[in-house]
């Protein structure tokens, strides 16, 4: 039984009673972590990221002897130091796939080249590569939140088996950060439908260490096999842009305070240096498209080159597709290329944007907005509107022998999508799928937000009765 379902069943019984009174406690403290805003950390002059409340501390190997292992289901949080290379371990089963998104988290202050940013690899025992990714802060030169995806896919012609995997983290800094990065030896033999690592230059990069969350996710088998190959004859063509009257939805500080969405027109401010983080629930059969529109500016004028990035990724934090946006004070919008419908099969596909739509559960919306903005155009905040859409009929999911790690991370609840509608945290079943875990508890008990802010209301007013006569006491008399 999960703890949170412990926790709302303890009974009336003596021996509970301590269970009970800490079961209200973390409650509380889980909820005042779920307010707006979230559980956020800020890097030294830098913009605030919602790390996953609970994340493990973890400190990556300069080698293979003494990487930390990576247990699938469990955040970590740790950091990387300029041109740094770090080294985690994975334990796997034979018949098992396993993501490891790393996003690796910069301070704003921070000078950033187009190539700047971070290099995932996953290795077998003996060094063979399985896959590799990159992901750079790109034309905008501000430095943001990127997350890049090492996998390794069970059923492929290499890294099979069970045992002892490892996951390369390396920074990108300008001038290159050795072999990998630089397209030297150990760079050749990704994972079909990955992108060999671009080569570092420009000017010099932030001597300041990055922020890093480590999220790793496994996939058992199916009950049967299926296709092998890639669905065709999806509908390809970018469908017209959602319609209608924009309602206002603020974004979250990070994939675990992710905001949820649901098809139509949204609007929200962003200021420079900021990132929204958003989910949208698309279950298997169902395509997703989205296109995003930088308002006009009243002030200033010029032209600032990659000022909003609009990013897609996947349940497992994957990257789908990316699209950004020149500016010069007009309204301007950018668009995702269009993806395809939600299916298992699309693993197969050569083309990343397509295979990385492989399963159901919430896809993140992710906005950033230049830094670069603030000095052409003023600080804003900039209005920015979204449209949605989730087209298509949902149909049942492949049929797996086994539960992914976390579980329900590939499935879509009518919770999910009542939350994509009104705002709200979305169900308790994806433990680690990107809701606000402090919420889940309070929707596994019944209790509303609203009655978890009386609570913690309630705890400071009893922490203040108590503290008052103490403080009575030790005033001094006149």
């Amino acid at each position: 039984m999960p703890a949170a379902a412990r926790w709302c069943a303890a009974g009336s019984r003596a021996g509970r009673r301590t269970a009970r009174r800490t079961a209200v406690v973390a409650l509380v403290l889980g909820a005042l972590a779920a307010l707006p805003g979230g559980a956020t950390a800020t890097a030294a002059g830098g913009p605030s990221y919602g790390f996953t409340p609970g994340d493990m501390a973890v400190e990556g190997a300069n080698g293979t002897a003494g990487a930390p292992l990576l247990e699938p289901g469990r955040t970590y949080r740790g950091s990387i130091p300029p041109g740094g290379k770090l080294y985690y371990r994975l334990e796997l089963h034979a018949a098992t796939t396993a993501y490891v998104p790393v996003t690796a988290v910069p301070p704003a202050g921070a000078t950033v080249a187009a190539t700047d940013g971070i290099h995932v690899s996953v290795k077998d025992a003996h060094g063979g590569s399985c896959s590799y990714a990159s992901e750079q802060f790109g034309a905008g030169l501000s430095p943001r939140p990127v997350t890049a995806l090492g996998r390794r896919q069970a059923g492929k012609a290499v890294c099979q088996g069970a045992g002892t995997y490892y996951v390369l983290v390396e920074r990108l800094d300008s001038g290159g950060t050795g072999a990998e990065a630089s397209g030297g030896p150990g760079a050749s033999g990704g994972s079909e439908g990955s992108e060999g690592p671009a080569a570092s230059g420009g000017t010099a990069g932030s001597a300041r260490r990055w922020g890093l969350e480590i999220a790793p996710v496994t996939e058992p088998a199916l009950k049967k096999a299926g296709a092998t190959s890639a669905p065709g004859g999806w509908n390809s063509a970018s469908p017209e842009p959602a319609t209608g009257q924009a309602r206002q939805r603020s974004g979250g500080t990070g994939f675990a305070f992710a905001r949820p969405l649901g098809p139509g027109v949204w609007q929200t401010r962003i200021a420079p240096g900021e990132t929204l983080f958003y989910k949208v629930p698309a279950d298997w059969g169902q395509q997703l498209a989205a296109t995003a529109e930088l308002g006009g500016s009243s002030g200033g004028h010029g032209y600032v080159g990659g000022a909003l990035n609009l990013a897609l990724y996947n349940p497992v934090r994957g990257s789908v597709d990316n699209a950004a946006l020149g500016y010069t004070g007009t309204a301007k919008t950018t668009a995702l290329d269009p993806a395809p419908p939600v299916e298992y099969a699309n693993r197969y596909a050569p083309v990343s944007g397509v295979s990385s739509v492989r399963f159901a559960g919430d896809y993140y919306l992710v906005l950033h907005l230049s830094t670069r903005m603030s000095d052409t155009f003023g600080a804003g905040p900039f209005t920015v509107t979204l449209r949605v859409r989730v087209d298509g009929r949902a149909h049942d999911g492949p049929g797996y022998a086994g539960k992914p790690v976390p579980a329900g991370v590939f499935t879509v609840t009518p919770g999910d999508r009542l939350a994509a509608e009104t705002g709200g945290t979305g169900g308790i079943g994806h433990t680690g799928g990107g809701g606000d875990p402090a919420m889940k508890v309070v929707a596994a008990c019944g209790i509303g937000a609203g009655t978890a802010l009386l609570l913690v209301l309630g705890v400071w007013t009893v922490v203040a009765r108590r503290a008052q006569p103490r403080a009575s006491a030790q005033k001094p008399t006149a």
